[in-house]
């Protein structure tokens, strides 16, 4: 059975290429007796890549078939030579593109090549660009989508992200010109808003309605707002250089309306902060009156203290020169036994301000004043010489 099958193979083999050999004879024939295609003609499948201008470049074997591109016409300014420095855009040979501008900063009307880089921020690349970053905001904000893994659903995403905006956006211009208007379109004519109306409004002598209604003009802003069970508007009132309330006479705008009762609280505490402040002044004025009759507080003021500081004494005090003199001969015997001591503490004889004495008198103080000695004094550092070292 399998030799069957072998044989029926061959034979059908042999078929095929009697007929391949009749039809090849017929068409032979055919161009002998001139009645076939002419020979010049060149079938469809080979005139597709006739025109092709092919050029090896960056392929395994030293180049890749491909069209080449970025050509010039002979009229045209080559890229390297719109600007000579070589600090300027780079140009690549081989590829024959400079991607950057060779001249930033020439006006845009005096240039006419903006460099590579240009043309491929041009196009859809802007709205590829916002594609992207659209769909990596709405990442990070938690949605399930990627311009590559997704791209259908990041599309149809942006569209209605773009769709809602503008919705948006229209919607909330529109309330704007509803609020405030619109100063580009052509003011009304002004006898047409105070034209007659139908209206019937009398007034009397003074301008108060007594008959009708009268129909104010109102502004852009709201109005007769009340707010917080308030029966005024805010502003209806004004005190010490703060606007309220009329109807409870509070100045705070977000609080709740508490009316006469509120209005006779504001009243009591504004007279018991009065009641306060005279308190507070009368306690003040009584303490400052103290302290001025107390003696013991105003015996430093008197004129002639010059017992425990270093002023001179007052031109009412009398000195006595000879209890002068004994001080000073005590305190130079004080000197001399404390120089004689050195810097032995244990010999230091007590001393008690006023012991036994009732105090320093105006005497001693004046002689401790004599022999004080002052830095301030040039003639100091000779104390105690003939005078000759000062010449």
């Amino acid at each position: 059975k399998a030799r069957e099958q072998v044989e029926a193979l061959y034979q059908q083999g042999k078929e095929a290429e009697a007929a391949a050999a009749a039809a090849a004879a017929a068409g032979d024939a055919a161009l002998a007796d001139g009645q076939g295609p002419d020979d010049a003609k060149i079938a469809d499948d080979e005139d597709a890549a006739f025109g092709e201008v092919k050029k090896r470049v960056r392929t395994t074997a030293g180049g890749s078939t491909g069209s080449v591109r970025n050509l010039r016409i002979r009229e045209d300014t080559a890229k390297y030579l719109l600007n000579l420095d070589t600090a300027s855009a780079h140009y690549d040979p081989k590829s024959r593109s400079m991607r950057e501008d060779p001249n930033p900063n020439r006006p845009a009307n005096e240039k006419t090549f903006f460099g590579d880089n240009f043309v491929r921020n041009s196009g859809d690349f802007q709205t590829w660009q916002a594609l992207n970053l659209h769909s990596s905001q709405a990442f990070e904000k938690g949605s399930q989508v990627h311009v590559q893994a997704l791209p259908s659903l990041a599309e149809v995403m942006y569209q209605q992200y773009k769709s809602k905006k503008e919705t948006m956006t229209s919607q909330s211009k529109e309330e704007v010109l509803a609020k405030y208007g619109n100063t580009a379109q052509q003011a009304p004519d002004e006898s047409l808003l105070l034209g007659q109306t139908e209206a019937y409004v009398e007034y009397d002598r003074t301008g108060r309605v007594i008959k009708g209604q009268e129909v104010k003009k109102r502004s852009r802003y709201e109005e007769d707002v009340l707010i917080n069970n308030h029966t005024a508007v805010w502003g209806s009132w004004w005190s010490d250089g703060a606007w309220g309330f009329a109807c409870c006479r509070s100045c705070v705008k977000n609080s709740y309306c508490t009316g006469k009762a509120g209005e006779k609280a504001l009243a009591e505490s504004a007279g018991q902060m009065v009641k306060n402040l005279e308190a507070k002044a009368a306690r003040a004025a009584a303490e400052a009156e103290a302290r001025a009759n107390s003696t013991l507080n105003n015996k430093h003021l008197e004129k002639g203290d010059g017992v425990w500081g270093d002023s001179a004494p007052a031109d009412d005090e009398e000195l006595d020169p000879a209890k002068v003199k004994a001080a000073l001969q005590k305190l130079e015997q004080q000197q001399r036994e404390a120089e004689a001591a050195g810097s032995d503490e244990r010999k230091r004889k007590f001393n008690s301000v006023g012991e036994g004495e009732g105090g320093v008198s105006a005497e001693e103080m004046e002689a401790f004043r004599l022999m004080k000695r002052r830095a301030e004094d040039p003639a100091a550092a000779f104390t105690g010489t003939d005078g000759y070292d000062m010449l």
